[in-house]
């Protein structure tokens, strides 16, 4: 027989402990070190004395070689295929995260239906819903008579069984990978050691047969998905799906991609019929906009292949607090610090006596540094009360000496603006020359300090056509 022992593992990042600790060694987290048996290891008993197989050799090969595209499943939903790279690659395992109720469960379902219309065999596990749940939301979104076949398992073992019989699926949906559970583990569903064998077991299963596997996870407080680390790093792709609860907006985001690019993101719209796409988000994200109103500024920015314009929302105001506010919706704040900080050293710009609140309107988030002078402007802007040109974008980042410096894709970003109507733009100097009129009317400011003078020559412009 086996030894039975015990050891501790980390429930956020997977780090195995041999005695309990208060903070986890691999990720610094405080209380997330539970207690799971396992049996084996050195010492116990037969299974110790098993001599390791002889290894077998493989073939070596070169770099230069034929090069074949994996073999997708395009679903039809045009968001969806951008988001995954053009569709689910055969063999290969997808994570899909997001917060309850943001709309994975949605998404999925909509998907299985489209692939099952195509000819396709989808089939559908749910480890939290019952099989009576799936068909209402299958009538509510109007697919209820698609031939996906549903099942309502959370055993691992019964489900490769199950979808083993007949004909070979071609997508398997498992909702979610925190009800799965193994016989191979002895912990409780949830937890790392079940998470993380049931998640090899489908993969396994995914590799060997040609199945595409979807696996769903939660997201946690923190925005991590829920349960152990490494199952992001087992599987073929890991997106993200994001949305406001104020918003009726979702994004599908990709944060890796074996088979594709790993910035692309997938824009869709929630209503009473599921989830719609949206094939322009810029209009999405600017169509409640206030062009009159100091402190906003439209930022081209881009996500993946796409140009996506957004507005960026400052408000600056006397503080009565001895310690200032700073307050960032959407964006990185640290780099907001460090736009403050160049404006104050290097422009003359004084925020020390001001609260500043930063959005980015719709809940869109933004990660690429080329926002700096966006939001510097819209900074600017409402410190002076003076609003910015409507028929105006702005992307560039800026540096710690207070230069603009080029980002790429400025040809991208300038057609988008161009196709909405914009005709100005404010843009790095080193970048490439982009074609177009608005490129031609494009302002290009060597440092910061020459955006804040446009800005305010611009106001003392309008108080001398006051006066006039």
């Amino acid at each position: 027989m086996a030894k039975s022992r015990s050891q501790f593992i980390c429930q956020n990042c997977g780090t195995v402990h041999a005695r309990w600790a208060g903070k986890c060694d691999g990720c610094g987290e405080w209380n997330t070190l539970i207690e799971e048996g396992t049996a084996g290891g050195i010492g116990a008993g037969p299974q110790s004395l098993r001599k390791a197989r002889t290894g077998r050799a493989v073939a070596l090969t070169t770099l230069d070689g034929e090069i074949e595209d994996a073999p997708r499943i395009v679903t039809g939903i045009g968001e969806l295929d951008r988001a995954t790279g053009g569709g689910f690659v055969r063999g290969s395992a997808l994570l899909v995260g997001g917060d309850p109720g943001i709309g994975k469960s949605t998404l999925l379902t909509q998907a299985a239906a489209a692939l099952a219309g195509q000819g396709h065999r989808i089939v559908y596990v749910s480890g939290e819903e019952a099989v009576a749940q799936i068909r209402l939301r299958a009538q509510r979104l109007g697919v209820a008579r698609t031939p996906v076949e549903l099942a309502a398992e959370t055993n691992v073992e019964d489900i490769l069984a199950t979808i083993a019989d007949g004909r070979r699926p071609d997508l398997v949906i498992l909702d979610s990978i925190q009800t799965l559970w193994t016989d191979l583990a002895d912990s409780a569903p949830g937890t790392v050691t079940q998470v993380r064998a049931a998640a090899q077991a489908m993969i396994r299963y995914a590799k060997s047969t040609g199945a595409a596997i979807v696996l769903v996870g939660h997201v946690t407080k923190e925005g991590q998905i829920a349960g152990p680390r490494v199952v992001e790093h087992m599987v073929d792709a890991v997106l993200y799906f994001e949305g406001e609860g104020g918003h009726h907006y979702r994004i599908l985001r990709t944060v890796k991609n074996r088979f594709g690019p790993t910035d692309e993101i997938g824009v869709f719209e929630m209503g009473d019929k599921g989830l719609r796409e949206v094939a322009n988000p810029s209009e999405l994200f600017l169509g409640e906009r206030s062009t009159k109103a100091p402190g906003a500024a439209v930022f081209a920015g881009m996500e993946g292949t796409r140009p996506v314009l957004v507005e960026i929302q400052a408000l600056v105001a006397p503080s009565p607090l001895g310690t200032p506010r700073r307050a960032v919706v959407g964006w990185d704040s640290s780099r907001l610090s460090m736009v403050l900080a160049v404006l104050e050293a290097h422009c003359g710009v004084r925020f020390a006596q001001n609260d500043v609140y930063l959005n980015v309107a719709g809940g869109y988030r933004i990660t690429e540094p080329a926002a700096d002078l966006a939001v510097a402007a819209a900074l600017v802007s409402s410190l002076t009360g003076l609003a910015l040109p409507a028929d105006c974008v702005y992307f560039g980042e800026i540096s710690l000496s207070g230069a603009v410096r080029p980002v790429a894709h400025a040809t991208s970003r300038l057609k988008e603006a161009e196709k909405l109507g914009f005709a100005q733009a404010v843009l790095p100097p080193g970048n490439e020359e982009p074609g177009g009129a608005i490129a031609a009317r494009g302002f290009r400011p060597e440092g910061l300090a020459d955006l804040v003078a446009r800005i305010a020559g611009s106001r003392a412009g309008q108080t001398a056509g006051d006066e006039e």
